[in-house]
């Protein structure tokens, strides 16, 4: 029996050891875990989309019949297209005054909606028809009618293609001689899609697009499609202005000064404004 016993300690003796240079490597003083946790570097802070606010620059009178879908200045003209059977039109508009210095109507069984001016061309949207309209920019003289599928909400120009709004979170991005489709853009914030972006804006590398119902502008990156900034609008209208109109939806883009240009459906006043912090 006691013959045995060496030969069973030769057998612990390397399980021994290893338990042995384990409890000395947990107390080795030189890399205690709560340091070594301290020195990892840090992760940045995934970044939300910029909170940004307005200041009213001036206010101009606005038409308080014009149901307005689509809103955009070139070359120092304002031109507006306005919505509702029967009572859709496009217009060149004096900025001061409100009036329409020259204006077409659609045929009733239209719903106007958003406008993009391309050279010496402007492309109108319907609602549900399925028919859009290019008119001479200078005559308001219709060239010609193009068809698309689903419905016509907002419209924008980037120098390359027409983007257009369909009431869903997707933008489509067009051939602006064809009007075929040339891709697509989900727009987002973080994971949740942004549905009803409607009248829209291309300014300096961003589509600026309201969201129908809200009193707030996404500026969107065309590229990726994620909100890189939301815009609060709200409290542009006086309470009893607010409870005799529609809803926010008309940005404008001003070169010459950078501000923006917003109204609304049926809103007495068009508001220059600058975007700012918050």
């Amino acid at each position: 029996m006691w013959r045995s016993i060496p030969a069973r300690l030769a057998l612990l003796l390397p399980v021994l050891t290893s338990l042995a240079i384990a409890c000395g490597a947990s107390s080795t003083p030189d890399a205690p875990p709560a340091q070594a946790a301290a020195q990892a570097p840090a992760r940045p802070v995934a970044q939300g989309p910029e909170r940004l606010g307005y200041e009213i620059v001036k206010s101009y009178p606005h038409d308080p019949g014009a149901f307005t879908q689509g809103l955009t200045v070139v070359e120092g003209q304002l031109y507006e297209g306005t919505g509702l059977y029967g009572q859709s039109s496009l217009r060149r508009v004096d900025l001061q005054t409100g009036a329409a210095l020259q204006r077409i109507e659609l045929p009733s069984q239209y719903f106007g909606e958003g406008i993009a001016v391309v050279g010496d061309k402007i492309v109108q949207l319907t609602y549900q028809t399925e028919v859009g309209f290019v008119y001479d920019r200078k005559t308001f003289t219709k060239l010609r009618e193009f068809k698309y599928r689903g419905e016509g909400w907002g419209l924008t120009y980037d120098g390359q293609h027409l983007i257009m709004s369909d009431k869903t979170e997707t933008l489509r991005f067009w051939n602006p001689d064809t009007f075929e489709e040339v891709r697509r853009l989900r727009v987002h914030d973080g994971n949740q899609s942004i549905a009803a972006i409607n009248e829209m804006e291309y300014v300096d590398g961003a589509i600026y697009g309201n969201v129908w119902q809200e009193e707030r502008i996404a500026r969107i990156d065309p590229k990726t499609g994620a909100v890189t900034a939301w815009i609060d609008m709200s409290n542009l209208l006086t309470a009893t202005e607010k409870s005799r109109v529609d809803v926010l939806n008309g940005i404008a883009h001003d070169p010459k000064t950078g501000n923006f240009l917003i109204t609304g459906k049926l809103w007495p006043w068009v508001f220059e404004v600058k975007f700012v912090k918050k």
